[in-house]
């Protein structure tokens, strides 16, 4: 069967704007649906009933990337808050009960329904022991219910250390002489969530520190510092070869070192 050009005309315009119209909804849609935890026998109540009680988390919700989230099943209403801690008509109508919410501090399942990458990092050999019983829990670093989840904010790298600082007290200086990685972030060497090498470093030994302070390499020599390292950097890493073994910061030379 032959269609006229008029017919031919609407079809690819009309296919046109329906396409179009798929694409601006990907596009002004901004929430995600996910399935939520379940806690058996409950129902979903809508964040209405948590701001009742949790008025510290859900003031500043709104603010948080984490509030686009949103339940598969859009006749609940608004369940922001039960997207991550499941349906809450028991632990509503008990008073807030222990073990009647998913509690992410306690089992951080609830984050690896979304970021199943970190239980991944979670798991290599070198990382912090969220998943050893629970002592530290993603919460320690992460506050979901503001901004972008990363405690101090990502764009204030200052702040975003002191995450880090908080345990890591001796790291935290002030040092007469500063490394200046620490002015881009703890992560610029480590990688918070694991890895394959010790003190959960992006790379290891001498490699590290040569993604910043290599000057020139070749013709037998690798020059740091207007120095020629090469001899030196066969005798171990660059802080445990008896130099430069403060590499967050010394208070006694310009080296980094104790």
């Amino acid at each position: 069967m032959k269609l006229s050009s008029r017919w031919k005309n609407i079809l690819i315009f009309g296919g046109t704007a329906a396409w179009g119209g798929l694409l601006v909804g990907c596009v002004v849609v901004s929430r995600t649906a996910l399935a939520p935890p379940r806690i058996a026998g409950a129902t979903f109540v809508g964040s209405k009933e948590c701001a009742q009680c949790h008025e510290a988390q859900t003031s500043h919700f709104a603010s948080a990337t984490h509030s686009r989230l949103a339940l598969a099943e859009p006749k609940v209403g608004d369940t922001g808050c039960e997207a991550c801690h499941g349906p809450a008509s028991i632990h509503v109508k008990s008073g807030g009960a222990r073990g009647t919410i998913v509690n992410a501090r306690k089992n951080p399942e609830t984050c690896f329904q979304c970021h199943v990458e970190k239980r991944g990092e979670l798991s290599l050999p070198h990382t912090h022991p969220v998943l050893a019983g629970g002592k530290v829990s993603c919460g320690d670093c992460h506050d979901p219910h503001s901004g972008n989840a990363v405690k101090g904010g990502a764009l204030n790298l200052a702040t975003a250390n002191e995450t880090c600082t908080t345990c890591h007290t001796q790291q935290a200086g002030p040092f007469i002489y500063k490394h200046n990685a620490m002015l881009e972030g703890c992560t610029a060497c480590h990688n918070p969530h694991g890895s394959v090498n010790q003190k959960m470093l992006v790379a290891r030994d001498d490699n590290l520190c040569l993604r910043c302070h290599l000057e020139v390499a070749g013709t037998g020599q690798i020059i740091v510092g207007g120095e020629d390292h090469a001899s030196r950097l066969q005798r171990g890493t660059c802080w445990s070869a008896g130099c430069h073994e403060a590499p967050h910061g010394s208070n006694a030379n310009s080296h980094l070192r104790y």
